[in-house]
């Protein structure tokens, strides 16, 4: 068997430390060097050819994103950011996955504990080292169209929009969002990422959409124009009062080892929308989502899968349409574009 090859990069030896210790005991991976700065990790790249590298974005000598933007411009391998959980780490980790990176952790200490990191740490190094860095590279370059130009739609369905993404999902949600009218039927969307991190997202996606994103908070209306973010470490549901459609955030256990999941929001969606719902997955590895999709067909909903070609990781998408769940299979580019279509002939 082949060992996933892991280099880390951070400044703090108890990082460090605890990073080489738990990625050790896997029988699948391997840690095969360790650097406190880019310098000493530019060598070891050299030396190791890792599979997988882990960076921290605050170090000396030369700051993490200088690093990312050489390496992808020069040895592009796949990027885990390892930054802190305030608002400035959350920041300039959503910065780097726009520069590249594939995923993004929590630091450990404070809030998240060292036992929380593991499954999180391993899971993520297995799903980078599935990525297509080519791929990768070709959607954070994608050209967008300013929102200002994007036309309204003349005329929309009262329907509920659910997204799930995971590795590779932050630019690929952009992609669809920003193609989007400010009078698109309200959105739910789950992207796989630790809590805070969420938060930076849906600020950026803000700043970028004619459609109004926020992070989402127990008992938000889903409203036309508005896209919530589930809160990372929160499961999101989509729930209905009368004509009203709202979202519970809550606490529970982890489902497909992810919290918020993807099959938590879709299952939701299925019971509250039926075929009010549209639903699309995309880019992410592992299977959250492909179940919840399925049964949101089921009742009625339409469907949509991103298509192999343009996915970073094409492990959730190929779940889904495994079991039949999607009614479309497409390539990123043309997502937002079906979407507009199901809401205005509805």
């Amino acid at each position: 068997m082949r060992k996933i090859k892991v280099l880390i990069v951070d400044d703090s030896a108890v990082v460090r430390k605890i990073f080489t210790e738990l990625i050790s005991k896997e029988p699948d991976l391997e840690v095969v060097g360790v650097a406190p700065d880019p310098y000493v990790a530019r060598d070891k790249i050299v030396q190791t050819q890792p599979d997988v590298i882990t960076l921290d974005v605050e170090m000396p000598r030369m700051d993490g994103l200088t690093f990312l933007k050489k390496l992808m411009h020069y040895f592009p391998l796949p990027v885990i950011i390892v930054s802190s959980l305030t608002p400035k780490g959350s920041k300039i980790a959503l910065e780097a996955l726009a520069l590249g990176a594939v995923e993004v952790l929590a630091k450990p200490g404070g809030s998240f504990s060292v036992g929380d990191l593991g499954a999180q740490l391993l899971s993520k190094i297995r799903a980078a080292a599935y990525v297509n860095i080519q791929k990768r590279s070709e959607v954070t370059n994608q050209v967008v169209p300013p929102s200002a130009q994007i036309t309204p739609l003349s005329q929309t369905s009262n329907k509920i929009i659910a997204v799930g993404a995971s590795t590779g999902g932050t630019e690929a949600i952009k992609e669809v969002l920003v193609r989007l009218p400010a009078n698109t039927p309200g959105l739910v969307i789950v992207q796989h990422m630790p809590p805070k991190f969420t938060t930076a997202f849906a600020e950026r996606l803000n700043s970028l959409c004619a459609l109004e994103v926020k992070e989402a908070q127990d008992g938000d209306s889903v409203v036309t124009g508005l896209a919530l973010i589930a809160p990372g470490s929160y499961h999101m549901l989509l729930r209905r009062s009368g004509a009203r459609y709202f979202v519970q955030v809550k606490n529970g256990p982890p489902v497909h080892h992810q919290r918020p999941s993807v099959d938590v929001l879709f299952n939701s969606a299925a019971l509250a929308a039926g075929s009010n719902a549209l639903g699309v997955i995309l880019t992410g590895m592992g299977a959250d989502g492909a179940e919840g999709l399925l049964a949101m067909k089921e009742k009625g909903a339409y469907t949509i899968a991103q298509d192999e070609a343009s996915c970073v990781v094409f492990g959730m998408p190929k779940e889904a349409i495994k079991r039949n769940a999607a009614q479309k299979v497409l390539p990123l580019n043309r997502i937002a574009d079906e979407i507009r279509r199901v809401v205005t002939q509805s």
